[in-house]
């Protein structure tokens, strides 16, 4: 199916749901499936288990994280926020940055954006928008330009005739709108992909066929000038594993970024999306190697789309919080040890709501238990592991 096509679009409303599954038999037909723990999850297990994930509870995730000169904050959607008072009460509580996850893409249902090629809906992002401003929390935008998420009327509607005109009318309007309202902007989403056989590594979206590989450079221009003051980042997911998958992708990122900045492109900050997975390991060297690597580009680096799926762990909850709360402390003690690292954004701050619930389900059935806070809004071992690493993290001053 060709990337954005209506039918493409309409299966892929939330993230990158089909080839996230792909593999995947429970996810794809939801049988129940009896798996052991994998050799590495066993490995990790044994280890955690003999750590004490013990914090004081006195201070927020937010303000553990500020005094070491760090923005934490959480993706929550308009749907959520809004009918869900005691959620905001804890997101207010716990989150100094707040990303709406669907009001600002292109086309995810409920509450499009784009829902047709002269109309722009701006509730959801408004709302959101009034809202964090009245609690005192900043806003990202999530995200300008991707290759998902684009609405039914993109593949009748653009062409290589005039890609051009449409992202820079969108990007325009959009930013425009919020001019020196954000704290950053995703100005380009997950626009690599080494796999699809280019020596850049760019990915083969419709905005690469239609435009060429300058698309990203173009975005970039077009956002800072509508919107100044904001960070704008490139961001992207896969870039934290010890896979050669992972080593190629990190190779054509950095490629793209040091192209962007020898030409003075204006790109602020790196994103790590972050979205962990208790079976594949992290190489702290490779990953502290590239970090480095950016930081050295004169770059800040966000970690975006925190979160760890459960879906190979063991039924039992104290187990499955124990191992992912270890992932959790171990990857951020890694991150924050490079002082460019200045934001840390969970993808959800309660398992009430995370998009793993859909595309990354238990083969048993169980509820997924990803996030800081249960699904009763009770902070879990996950909670303390973050807060553990603010706590022993290198202070840093936010650029």
């Amino acid at each position: 199916m060709a990337p954005g096509s209506s039918s493409h679009n309409r299966l892929l409303s939330r993230r990158r749901a089909l080839h996230l599954c792909l593999g995947t038999a429970a996810c794809l037909s939801g049988a129940v499936i009896q798996r052991k723990m994998p050799l590495v999850v066993q490995r990790r297990s044994s280890v955690y288990n003999n750590r004490e994930f013990v914090v004081d509870g006195q201070r927020a995730l937010k303000d553990r994280a500020a005094a070491k000169g760090i923005l934490y904050g959480a993706e929550i959607n308009h749907q959520q926020l809004s009918a869900d008072s005691d959620l905001a009460a804890q997101f207010i509580q716990e989150c100094a940055l707040l990303v709406e996850g669907g009001g600002l893409k292109w086309f995810l249902t409920p509450s499009p954006l784009r829902p047709a090629p002269n109309t722009f809906d701006f509730t959801a992002a408004d709302w959101m928008l009034r809202f964090s401003q009245t609690n005192q929390v900043k806003m990202r935008g999530h995200t300008l330009v991707w290759h998902q998420s684009l609405p039914p009327w993109f593949e009748e509607t653009v062409n290589n005739r005039n890609a051009e005109q449409v992202m820079h009318s969108h990007i325009r309007t959009v930013a425009g709108r919020y001019r020196g309202q954000m704290h950053s902007w995703d100005v380009v989403n997950e626009a690599i992909r080494v796999q699809d056989g280019r020596s850049d590594g760019l990915r083969k979206s419709p905005w690469l066929e239609f435009m060429g590989p300058d698309y990203v450079e173009l975005a970039f221009r077009i956002t800072a000038e509508m919107d100044p003051n904001a960070k704008l980042v490139y961001n992207d997911f896969g870039l934290e594993f010890g896979s050669r998958k992972s080593d190629a992708k990190r190779e054509s990122v950095l490629q793209l970024l040091s192209k962007l900045m020898s030409k003075g492109t204006p790109v602020h900050a790196l994103g790590v999306q972050g979205h962990l997975d208790t079976t594949r390991p992290i190489n702290s060297s490779k990953l502290r190697n590239f970090l480095a690597d950016v930081a050295a580009l004169g770059l800040e680096i966000f970690i975006t789309e925190l979160d760890v799926t459960d879906r190979s762990l063991p039924a039992d909850a104290a187990t499955r919080d124990r191992v992912i709360a270890g992932v959790y402390e171990d990857f951020l003690s890694i991150v924050l040890d490079e002082p460019r690292v200045t934001t840390v954004t969970t993808w959800g701050l309660s398992d009430r709501y995370t998009w793993l619930s859909e595309f990354f389900p238990r083969s048993d059935g169980l509820p997924v238990r990803p996030l800081p806070l249960d699904s009763d809004l009770n902070r879990k071992l996950a909670w303390n592991a973050i807060a553990r690493a603010f706590d022993n993290a290198p202070s840093r001053t936010i650029i």
